[in-house]
């Protein structure tokens, strides 16, 4: 059986990623890789061992552009509402907290953000499927 164990995005300032993801999501460096073209780094933290892995590729100077393919990143957290409030707080520009409901249940409480690079994170309330 596979494992997952992280995605990759590319992203344009090494720096201002890595603040981002601390900021928003507590995750740290890893482990950081330097080659002649390119420079990895692992972000984690303790709550999973799954990775996000941002690739800085030297000489790269105009914004990736994420595309049509790119759907999002989630993550899940124990109080969906303290979160949004922190994101305002720390001036990260999450989008409206949304009760997405189906035939009258909620089948998720979410918020989503945008990284620096245009990603988009879907923030989540820890429950039902998302744990």
């Amino acid at each position: 059986m596979a494992k997952a164990i992280h995605s990759m995005i590319r992203v344009l300032d090494e720096k201002r990623s890595v603040d981002f993801y601390r900021r928003a999501f507590g995750l740290t460096v890893a482990e950081r890789l330097d080659f002649d073209g390119f420079t990895l780094v692992y972000l984690s933290n303790d709550e999973a061992v799954f990775e996000l892995e941002l690739t800085i590729n030297k000489g790269q100077t105009e914004p990736y552009i994420p595309g049509n393919g790119y759907g999002h990143l989630a993550v899940c957290v124990p109080d969906v509402a303290a979160e949004h409030a922190r994101f305002e707080a720390e001036g990260l520009n999450p989008r409206k907290l949304v009760d997405f409901k189906h035939e009258g249940a909620t089948l998720a409480r979410f918020f989503f953000v945008q990284d620096p690079d245009g990603y988009e994170i879907e923030v989540l309330q820890r429950a039902g499927r998302y744990r």
